[in-house]
């Protein structure tokens, strides 16, 4: 009896078929394959038990932790449980670029905030000012018909 698996479950077939493109290339001097239709579905599937091995592993992990959001470091640690350590610290590696990229960007965000902030008040600025120079001119007009009078 076949297992039929949900659509919302199932790898895209591009990107599987990228990855392995990419890793074949890698390996092979022959940049000349094809990959049947049946091995990228077995491919797919592989990659998709291993995901929900790896996630439940890291949920029993972050659940002992008595948390409920697990973190990257409940990915590692159910990686080294699973007995696929040798991913750690490719992982780690992968973690720390992702990081890294990711404080540029924050980093770049609160630069172009306080820029914009800083653009915001100089422009409330000149406007508090264009209504002082407003009033400064009604006043003038006020104290010459005053003076009319």
């Amino acid at each position: 009896m076949a297992k039929v698996v949900a659509e919302a479950e199932e790898l895209p077939k591009a990107i599987v078929k990228r990855m392995l493109k990419e890793k074949l290339s890698q390996l092979s001097s022959d940049g000349d394959f094809s990959i049947h239709s049946e091995a990228l579905l077995a491919f797919s599937e592989s990659a998709r038990v291993f995901i929900h091995y790896l996630s439940a592993t890291a949920n029993d992990i972050c659940k002992e932790s008595k948390r409920q959001t697990i973190t990257a470091d409940d990915v590692l640690n159910a990686l080294e449980e699973i007995e696929f350590s040798e991913l750690i610290e490719p992982l780690k590696a992968s973690l720390d670029e992702f990081r890294k990229k990711n404080a540029e960007k924050k980093a770049g965000s609160a630069n172009t905030k306080q820029v914009n902030k800083k653009r915001k008040a100089g422009q409330e600025a000149v406007t508090e000012n264009e209504g002082d120079e407003g009033n400064k001119v009604n006043e003038k007009e006020d104290n010459a018909d005053d003076n009319e009078d």
